[in-house]
This record gives C-alpha cells, sequence and structure tokens, in this order.
C-alpha cells in the first residue's frame, strides 16, 4: 500500500475510536504500532542469521503471536483485545528488565515503549489498525524509502508545526548536504536534532558506499548518532533506522543543549555533523546557562550553532540549514557567535534556498552553511539557488527533488561569480554567486546577507506566526536595549 494511502486509512480508523483525538494521538498510535511490526521483520532477519539468537521480547508479546493469525478467526479483537494491549502489552515492555548485562536490542524496547501509551478504546479498531500496518510490504524499496512521508504527512495536521522549526527536511536536501560534507567511514557523523532520521539514513547509505570489508558495517553503526528531544519523532527515527537495515541505532533520547558546553571532552567531540536545527523556539534560562554569557540566545536555532561549534573536532566537517535570520539578525549575541564561527571555522560555502523548500510548514527562506575546522575563514562563497521562470516549490505540483538541485551541482564545481541582469542600469549591482573576502564580512558587523532573492514576494503569516515573530522581535529589541543600557551605566561608572 502506497504510504499516503495508508496514512488516509490510518486517519479514518482513528476517527471511528472515541479515544483519540487529536493528530498527536493519532501519531502516537502508529508509532508504536509500526515500531513493533519493524521489529518483529528484523527479528525474522536475525533468527535467520544468529545460531542463538533470543527474542528480546517475551514470547506473547511479539508482533507475530498477538497482531497476527494464521485466519481471520484466530485473531484476537473487540475487549479481548484491548484488555491485552493495556494490561499485558504496554506494562511488560514498559517493565522489560534491562541491566548493564542486558542486549541493546532489549533497551531499545524499553526505551521506545517507556512514554508511549494506547489512547485507543475499541478492540476493533484496535484490530483494523494492526492490520493496516501488517499488510505493508516494506521490501517495496518506494515504501522503504519513503518512510518519513508518515510522519510528514501527519505533521500537516499539527497546529505547532513550523512555529518551533519542527518538520520534515526534504530529502533532496538531506542528500545534497550529506554529499557535499562527505562523512567518512570510520569517524563519527552526528546529527544534534535528528527529528525522523533524514540525515542519518543518508549517512548510513553513503557510508556504505565506501565498505570494503563485512566489519565495515559494524563501524558505520557505532559511529552514526543521533539526538532527538521529542518522543515521537525519536520513536520514528529509531523504527526508521531498523528499517534501513541499521540493527544497533545509535540514537538519544535526550536534549543535545543540556549539557555545559564547556564540559564535553575531546572523546565527545565528532567528525562530521549534519543538522536542520529546531528555530523560531525558545529555551529555558536553565538551558541558556549551558552557553558562554556572550553566546547565549533565547533562538535555540543559535543555540545549536554554539553547540555545533564546541563539539565538532580539529579537521570536521559541517553542512546546517539555517533561516534568513541567522545571516541578517543584528543581535549582539548572534554577532558574537558569528564572529566566532568565523574566526574558528573555514565558512567556505553558504546557499541561499528559496522559502519554498519546506512549504506549506513556512515560507521563511532557508540557507545552506558549510564549513570545516581548519581555520579561520578568508573568504566565503555565496550562491542563489534560482528555480526557472518563477516557479516554487511544492508538494503536490512541484516537489523538491534531488535532480531538481542539479544546478547548485554545476555551481559547487565550477564556481564562477555571477551578477544579476539589470532591469535598470540605474540599479545598483546584485548578485547571484559572490565570493565574499572576511574583511568585507567583518565591516558588515558579520551581516551576511549576500546573494538574496530579488523582488520576494510579501509573506503572508497565519496568526501563530505573526504573534511569534512579534515577540521573538520583541526580545530581540529588549536585548539591545539592555547593552546600550549597560554600555551607559559603565559610562557614568554606575552598578547595573
Amino acid at each position: 500500500m502506497a504510504l499516503g494511502n495508508l496514512i488516509k486509512s490510518w486517519e479514518n480508523i482513528m476517527r471511528d475510536d472515541d479515544g483519540v483525538s487529536g493528530t498527536v494521538q493519532v501519531l502516537s498510535q502508529l508509532v508504536w504500532m509500526l515500531f513493533l511490526k519493524v521489529y518483529d521483520l528484523k527479528e525474522d532477519e536475525w533468527e535467520l542469521y544468529e545460531d542463538n539468537f533470543e527474542s528480546a521480547i517475551p514470547e506473547n508479546c511479539r508482533w507475530r503471536n498477538w497482531a497476527k493469525g494464521k485466519t481471520q478467526k484466530d485473531k484476537i479483537t473487540g475487549d479481548e483485545l484491548v484488555d491485552f494491549v493495556n494490561n499485558t502489552l504496554f506494562p511488560t515492555l514498559k517493565e522489560l528488565p534491562v541491566t548493564s548485562q542486558s542486549s541493546k536490542r532489549r533497551t531499545i524496547v524499553k526505551e521506545m515503549m517507556a512514554e508511549s501509551y494506547n489512547y485507543m478504546k475499541d478492540g476493533v479498531c484496535i484490530r483494523k489498525a494492526v492490520d493496516l500496518l501488517d499488510g505493508i510490504n516494506f521490501d517495496d524499496q518506494e515504501e522503504h524509502h519513503s518512510f518519513n512521508m508518515i510522519y510528514e504527512t501527519l505533521l500537516r495536521g499539527l497546529q505547532s508545526a513550523g512555529r518551533s522549526g519542527e518538520f520534515y527536511t526534504p530529502r533532496a536536501l538531506t542528500q545534497l548536504i550529506t554529499e557535499k560534507v562527505n562523512p567518512e567511514l570510520g569517524k563519527v557523523t552526528t546529527d544534534f536534532a535528528c527529528g525522523t532520521g533524514g540525515f542519518l539514513i543518508d549517512a548510513v547509505e553513503h557510508l556504505r558506499k565506501q565498505v570494503t570489508r563485512a566489519e565495515d558495517y559494524a563501524v558505520i553503526e557505532r559511529t552514526v548518532m543521533g539526538v532527538e528531544k521529542k518522543q515521537l519523532p525519536y520513536m520514528l527515527c529509531t523504527t526508521n533506522m531498523l528499517l534501513h537495515d541499521v540493527n544497533y541505532p545509535q540514537i538519544t533520547h535526550g536534549n543535545s543543549l543540556q549539557k555545559n558546553v564547556r564540559d564535553y571532552s575531546e572523546e565527545e567531540k565528532v567528525d562530521f555533523i549534519l543538522m536542520n536545527p529546531p528555530y523560531g523556539g525558545h529555551e529555558q534560562d536553565g538551558i541558556q546557562v549551558n552557553f558562554p554569557s556572550k553566546l547565549r540566545s533565547s533562538e535555540t536555532a543559535n543555540l545549536f550553532m554554539v553547540e555545533i561549534l564546541y563539539r565538532l573536532r580539529e579537521d570536521g566537517r559541517c553542512g546546517v540549514i539555517l533561516p534568513d535570520g541567522f545571516l541578517q539578525n543584528d543581535d549582539a549575541s548572534l554577532i558574537r557567535i558569528k564572529e566566532k564561527l568565523f574566526s574558528e571555522c573555514n565558512v567556505h560555502t553558504i546557499i541561499r534556498m528559496p522559502g519554498s523548500c519546506f512549504a506549506p510548514y513556512t515560507s521563511i527562506a532557508t540557507n545552506l552553511l558549510f564549513f570545516d575546522k581548519t581555520g579561520a575563514t578568508t573568504e566565503t562563497w555565496f550562491y542563489r539557488f534560482d528555480l526557472p521562470n518563477g516557479q516554487k516549490f511544492s508538494m503536490k505540483r512541484n516537489p523538491i527533488t534531488r535532480e531538481k538541485l542539479a544546478a547548485i551541482d554545476e555551481w559547487w564545481d565550477n564556481r564562477t561569480e555571477i551578477k544579476d541582469e539589470k532591469t535598470d542600469e540605474s540599479l545598483s549591482d546584485t548578485w547571484k554567486s559572490q565570493c565574499v573576502s572576511i574583511d568585507t564580512i567583518v565591516s558588515r558587523n558579520y551581516n551576511i546577507d549576500f546573494c538574496g532573492f530579488p523582488n520576494e514576494e510579501k509573506v503572508i503569516l497565519s496568526p501563530e506566526e505573526t504573534i511569534s515573530a512579534f515577540k521573538e522581535e520583541r526580545d530581540r529589541l529588549d536585548r539591545k536595549l539592555d547593552e546600550k543600557l549597560q554600555e551607559i551605566l559603565e559610562l557614568l561608572g554606575v552598578e547595573g
């Protein structure tokens, strides 16, 4: 079954169950069932190749023993199924005994089910949902690679989507960034806000092309790592990794920003970072104290950039997606973050992308930043990716694909400066591609808004986005006022 049709069928089943209300619960139901289904498929594989295979799940709780049946009559349903799910399945999996000697597989199951819940009350609806998932053919490569679309499709219905940067990164962008960063076998590749795992899957597939011996597959599993704060995308990411033949996903459920960045040891640093950090969100004061005072920000994306700078090893490489605000904002803390970035890393390329890349979640234009920790920046190339004939990306009419980004590949390998054509000679010069020296960047106080989109359409924000933008601007102005007031007090010799 195509995943788009699966989502529609799934939502129809959920509507018939009185226990489920809202998209979050619909998604939650899908995630834990999907995990158990995929995990059962992996156990088929492990059992085939391992002589002493032993399931991490008690027999009565394995998908094959409660979700399936030789005939429709053999399948439990109704009140019996509700009772089993609520009083046997969940208590058993949530309370799996785990010690330091336990297998990683058992730990994964317990962690995945620890914060999962069954909201469904109708056993017949549960049976329909289970049968629907059991009918998915995950051996089909098209469905295999489209897995993240499950999360992305349902995410459209979340009212909060787009307000905190919580949306699916198109695979075309994760592929492009992964290719340009070029992770290497045997070194650590990480996404500190991995969501459903798009970057990690592409990293795994990229590294598998470098395999020369059987042992290399285990090396990939040990060195591709992710961290995800929210439960549902964490579960989807883990399931996604299992589905892509990563038997021991190195995914941590937690907030990457919770540790003081000054406490990271050399062993905790990584070689390659691939990220689309959440932006538009706000972190609490308890999180901000984990960062040097001059680099603190209420904007989540800015804090992740600081995290990256502290976590990237010498000679490491990074590709990250950031909003236009990072390039343009004159907030003092952001200026200092960019100063640290350009003085410690070689920011060699910034690609300006149209806002339609992330439609329908947001119309905010985004940028692809590429840098490596090989010394300070001397010059940065900027390139604006224009769609032909004023087109926009659209999920239905003009979806973003890797092939449609071919112009970036062509420019990447043959970098030249490109001036925009003028409609009037009295207008100043603008650029589609430009190489900018660090002296110019510093002289502009790290405003790096080069090669922007000309004649941009006015973006009409939703009420939620308008409120969020207002709060963000108010916070920015408050911080600037505080900074100016502190400067005046210091001039007067008065303690603040």
